[in-house]
């Protein structure tokens, strides 16, 4: 929901107010609950030391860190970890503890080195800090605070494998939050560091920021802003799932006895970072995590609903929600979240009309006395899929300490459930099976007829039958499967094949059995699925759907790179420039539709003999090619003029660079360009152009264009020759320079768009609004479906 909700009529129903302070505590907590949880822990245990070591309040305690770390230029937990590495490392390492004492102290932190003992001292320090870190950015902080002198690491990243490929950045330090955003989510790309460390389960050591940009992606803004980074995966019980970052803003490579002690530190964190509900802040203390951990496995060998309640209580002591702390498999909420996807959830969150019911109460009569509360039936309605669906439920609890264990029955009529069934199995093309083997007897639903092309009157097949359909190449398969189900009563899933008189079917049977007192297989039941015509359309969208996430991440990470590339490389400025006596002003506006960067461009600057230079390009293309393309142009450009070069002269040379430095000269890169030179001493401006649109010149009532020097644009042919043309401005005049984005429309005559353009430019310096012409002109162009660059030269009446 957007914006602040209305504020409830005191006399609102408990339900209504319950359901807002979940509002109202959801929005704040997404806010600062990460922040909060991150740092709190660490900040208790540090006063806890320093009052314990001094005697002194905790109010004093808090204010000592506080002036500690402001005295010494540290952050507040930073200085908490070396309140905490005093202690830890003396408890840890006692023959080392004045070398330690000394690291706690701020010594490494100022980037002074350590002995051989110190840096063995220093996984101790991790460890003892890995066991009060919360979530990801604790544990990156950690790694930071303690390594970060010793080693000369300045920032820390972690990345975690999701399920997709893609890496998403579960801890940082020392990156600000800007960057963060713009590397949270990486793609399944090529040229990622953290995530070929993750893929090869080996560390990569980039130390030569030079070499290392040619084969990666480098983390930074600028990138050179580290000039040496570690990317170590975190090892696990298999294949790495997470990746650290370690960036130094040093150059040159990583001692021995840091890449050791690097490794040592990602080994560490496997067991955090393994840990899912932990790095997500949902960890407990010792004893109350190994009691939920005993109800955990109890509720893990449960049948039916049941769940463990924690009261989340306000600070006046009144419960006003519960926290689902443990949950059996057959739990299920309206979400269809199901078993331990519940646990951390809140009840208020899964179940919300619940507030204020006789459930409601039920729980706290139960938390307060302890007696066990059982309620009759009751309906609550769900809306599931945007389609509201009620059922009736009772529900029992009882008192487990100072949390509730929860149970419930779903009370629905059997004629129901069945027409549900009937329903399911003809929308999803399944029907239900089952054998006897005690009795032989066979149960097959109708839709298994239909799948299988057979007959009603002819029976249920055997599962000693149903090979003979199979399709030859699955019978070893399905054959085997079978035989395990039957002999050992494994359950099964398994693909397979069937001929029938309408051809080649894809099916799916998935069985399970139940045994005897000895083990023995007594009975089968399961169902099967007719697969047929999903199998080409699944095939078909997971490949699409894989095409299009590497083409959207591959495109993304482009773009983001072409613009920074753009921005770093062509500054828009806020105001009006002076130059040679002119005011210049520019607007660039990007296109509306498309994920590329355009090659759109302009250039003004003076030149040592007081004279300016003015250009305005348009590189053919899109996207990173486009931008480096733009990049050789401006430099070359500017370079010529600089030292001297006649216009035509430059033109020649760039068209000369952009011919030879194509890998294919029938589809080099191509660009249009003008360029004019203004004298501010006999205001006199000598102007070129390669392909380009004539400038508009302005003066007193009429807007015309210049008539055009010879000259065609650039990377087309080694035989292009460029003239060149002059023309005197006088005190009010005003020229514009702009690429094609500004008049062009789609079927329409470039002239039309000319006249359109020269009676607009004209009309608003009429009507008094020729202020930041340039940047009016490039608005006025709502849905552009190309880059717009404009460029104004503005001679003031107020003469020289």
């Amino acid at each position: 929901m957007k914006g602040d909700a209305a504020p409830l009529d005191e006399g609102a129903a408990p339900e209504v107010l319950a359901l807002a302070k979940v509002i109202a505590r959801l929005r704040s907590e997404c806010a600062d609950l990460e922040g909060v949880a991150a740092t709190t822990a660490v900040v208790e245990r540090a006063k806890g030391v320093l009052m314990a070591q001094e005697g002194v309040s905790a109010d004093t305690a808090y204010q000592v860190l506080v002036d500690h770390a402001g005295e010494r230029g540290h952050t507040l937990l930073e200085e908490c970890w070396i309140v905490l590495g005093q202690i830890t490392a003396a408890e840890a390492v006692r023959p080392q503890k004045e070398q330690v004492s000394s690291y706690s102290r701020g010594r490494y932190l100022r980037g002074g080195g350590g002995s051989e003992a110190t840096l063995r001292s220093l996984p101790a320090l991790i460890a003892e800090g890995l066991a009060g870190a919360h979530n990801g950015d604790d544990i990156a902080q950690l790694l930071r605070t303690v390594l970060g002198g010793a080693t000369g690491v300045d920032a820390v990243m972690i990345y975690s494998l999701t399920s997709a490929g893609s890496l998403e950045l579960t801890g940082r330090a020392g990156i600000d939050e800007g960057l963060a955003q713009q590397w949270r989510h990486v793609p399944p790309l090529g040229g990622v560091a953290a995530l070929e460390a993750i893929a090869d389960g080996h560390a990569l050591w980039l130390e030569d920021p030079a070499q290392d940009a040619r084969r990666y992606l480098l983390i930074g803004d600028p990138p050179e802003r580290w000039l040496s980074r570690a990317w170590l995966p975190v090892p696990g019980g298999g294949s790495p799932k997470a990746a650290i970052g370690f960036l130094r803003s040093e150059q040159g490579p990583f001692a021995a006895d840091t890449r050791a002690l690097l490794r040592r530190a990602a080994q560490l964190c496997a067991g955090p970072l393994g840990w899912p509900e932990r790095a997500h802040g949902h960890g407990e203390a010792a004893g109350g995590a190994a009691a939920v951990s005993s109800v955990q496995r109890v509720l893990d060998a449960m049948t039916g609903p049941a769940v463990l309640l924690t009261p989340l209580r306000s600070a006046s002591g009144e419960v006003e929600d519960y926290r689902i702390d443990a949950a059996a498999p057959e739990s299920v909420d309206a979400a269809g979240r199901r078993g331990k996807e519940l646990i951390g959830r809140r009840v208020l969150e899964t179940y919300p009309t619940v507030a204020g019911t006789a459930l409601w109460d039920g729980y706290l009569e139960t938390l307060t006395t302890g007696t066990a509360y059982e309620g009759d039936p009751f309906p609550y309605e769900e809306v599931v899929a945007g389609v509201p669906h009620q059922s009736v439920y009772s529900v029992r609890a009882s008192r487990l300490e100072d949390h509730l264990v929860v149970s419930w029955i779903q009370h629905d009529a059997s004629e129901r459930e069945a027409r549900l069934l009937a329903d399911m199995q003809r929308l999803g093309n399944l029907g239900w099976a089952g054998w006897n083997l005690t009795t032989d007897t066979i149960t097959w639903s109708d839709q298994v007829y239909a799948i299988f092309d057979r007959d009603a009157r002819d029976g249920p097949m055997t599962l000693e039958e149903l090979p003979r359909h199979l399709v030859p190449d699955d019978l070893p398969t399905l054959g085997a499967a079978v035989r395990r189900l039957l002999s050992e009563g494994e359950s099964i899933d398994q693909p397979f094949r069937i001929t029938t008189a309408h051809g080649v079917r894809h099916l799916r049977i998935v069985a399970e059995a139940r045994t005897d007192a000895d083990g023995t297989p007594v009975e089968v039941h399961g169902f099967f699925q007719d697969l047929s015509a999903q199998r080409g359309v699944e095939l078909a969208l997971r490949e699409s759907e894989r095409a299009v996430l590497i083409q959207r991440g591959m495109l993304q990470a482009e773009r983001t790179l072409a613009t920074r590339l753009q921005n770093t490389l062509l500054p828009i400025p806020d105001q009006s420039l002076r130059l040679a006596g002119l005011r210049v002003d520019v607007a660039y506006v990007p296109a509306d539709s498309g994920v590329n960067v355009g090659g759109d461009w302009y250039s003004a600057i003076e030149l040592p003999d007081g004279s300016a230079l003015f250009v305005v390009g348009d590189v053919a293309g899109h996207g990173l090619a486009a931008v480096g393309t733009m990049a050789q142009l401006r430099f070359t450009t500017k370079g010529m003029t600089v030292t001297g070069s006649a216009l035509p002269d430059v033109l020649r040379r760039l068209n000369t660079l952009l011919l030879h430095t194509a890998s294919d000269p029938s589809a080099g890169a191509t660009a249009t360009m003008v360029m004019g030179r203004y004298q501010p001493w006999d205001r006199r401006l000598t102007w070129v152009r390669a392909g380009h649109l004539p400038p508009l010149l302005i003066r007193g009532e009429r807007a015309e264009f210049l008539e055009q020097p010879e000259g065609i644009l650039l990377g087309a042919t080694f035989s292009a020759s460029f003239g060149q043309t002059v023309i005197d401005l006088l005190p009010g005049d005003r020229l514009l320079l702009y690429t094609d984005g500004l008049v062009e429309e789609p079927g329409e005559d470039i002239d039309v768009g000319l006249d359109r353009f020269a009676a607009t430019a004209l009309r608003l310096i009429r009507e008094g609004r020729g202020e930041g012409l340039a940047r009016t002109l490039a608005a006025m162009r709502p849905g552009n479906r190309d880059d717009i660059c404009v460029l104004e030269i503005h001679v003031p009446d107020d003469d020289f």
